[in-house]
């Protein structure tokens, strides 16, 4: 016994010097990322207390992390199924889509570029002021993207501005409710399709695959726009001049530019994992069922819900169907269930962490939310 002692010392040893050095080779390796992410937020301490500048430096933030986030759930399979393509093809055909579909908004919406999502109580109100927390919220969005988090824009940079714990409330039950509804309708669609997928996606796509696939991914990301511009646009006036409306449209125009020449950059490895998604055919399916759930909510309320826990549920629940329907011999399908199971558990894990990080945000900057909560446990 007097000799495991130095045994399990050097076995523990030999771990700590392999982390060791895994921290260092992650910094070394994240090296260019990690000073233009201590530049950021030495700029947003700098600038906290200049509102009109703090502003916009916190909108351009925001609408990189939060597009370059959820490109997964939009763009993702757009950018997977069409690699032969170059990129700043794609690049045009969802930039235009961007501007048409905002600038519809604020026309009808009166300067409006939320589709009303920032109208409801708890968020109607621009901010007139910010503090520092509020401006490295899109900063831990960009860190999180950048470890391949699926983390929900909506609860990160919204719940940073709201002021009401009701409204918190709200947008996270509409969201959870949209992770169980789009998990169970995946499950019932790919399970029915999935004999029939599975025989008919064998071979070369037909060429008007890829127009199918163009149409359903333009139609998504246009109702995903209606879904989620409230995030980058929280930072900004309620109404916008035509100057301030240029300028918005522009940068997240050019932005979504930079996403599509690194091809979704890390994140996209969320995408890759799952099952045939880099089929033209998969991804339609997938982008039509996930076009359709976002527009029923859009058209069910103006809450702000997360369309990242939508999306995690859907693909959770089509792998789970592809699982099911596997008629294999009953060890090989117990395999797909475990791989399925452990793919919904990681997004799900690492969706509730940001959740987490946006409940901590909001508490420490909303004094309002910190009273309401306060008050439920007295």
């Amino acid at each position: 016994m007097a000799k495991q002692k130095p045994i399990d010392q050097n076995i523990n040893q030999q771990k700590l010097s392999k982390k060791t050095y895994w921290i260092f080779d992650l910094a070394k390796s994240e090296r260019p990322f990690l000073i233009i992410t201590c530049i950021l937020i030495s700029i947003a301490a700098l600038i906290t207390d200049y509102t009109y500048a703090a502003m916009w430096f916190g909108f351009a933030l925001a609408a990189y992390s939060a597009i370059a986030n959820d490109s997964i759930q939009t763009i993702g399979t757009f950018i997977v199924s069409n690699q032969a393509t170059r990129w700043y093809w794609l690049w045009l055909f969802i930039g235009l889509i961007w501007v048409v579909t905002i600038t519809y908004s604020w026309f009808v919406f009166n300067g409006d570029v939320s589709f009303q999502l920032l109208s409801t109580t708890g968020l109607e109100k621009a901010p007139e002021e910010f503090v520092f927390l509020q401006l490295a919220a899109p900063i831990v969005l960009l860190i999180m993207t950048r470890m391949r988090w699926p983390v929900s824009t909506t609860f990160l940079l919204l719940n940073v501005f709201t002021y009401k714990a009701d409204t918190i409330v709200s947008v996270i039950s509409k969201s959870f409710f949209g992770y169980i509804l789009a998990f169970v309708l995946a499950i019932l669609v790919w399970f029915i399709l999935e004999r029939f997928v599975e025989n008919y996606l064998k071979g070369k796509a037909r060429p008007y695959w890829m127009v199918l696939q163009w149409m359903t991914s333009g139609t998504l990301w246009a109702v995903w726009i209606m879904q989620d511009a409230a995030n980058i646009a929280v930072f900004l006036p309620r109404q916008l001049d035509t100057m301030e409306f240029l300028a918005y449209t522009g940068i997240v125009f050019f932005g979504l530019g930079l996403i599509f020449y690194l091809k979704g950059d890390k994140i996209q490895d969320i995408i890759n994992e799952k099952t045939n998604v880099t089929d033209v055919r998969a991804a339609t399916l997938v982008d039509l069922v996930y076009a359709v759930i976002l527009f029923y909510f859009k058209m069910y309320n103006n809450i702000p819900m997360s369309t990242t826990w939508v999306f995690i549920g859907l693909l959770a629940g089509r792998e789970f169907a592809i699982a099911l329907g596997k008629h294999e011999k009953s060890n090989k399908k117990t395999a797909w269930l475990v791989r399925a199971f452990r793919l919904a558990r990681k997004d799900i894990g690492k969706a509730l962490a940001g959740l987490v990080v946006s409940l901590f945000l909001a508490i420490i900057i909303n004094e309002k939310v910190r009273q309401e909560i306060f008050s439920l446990f007295q």
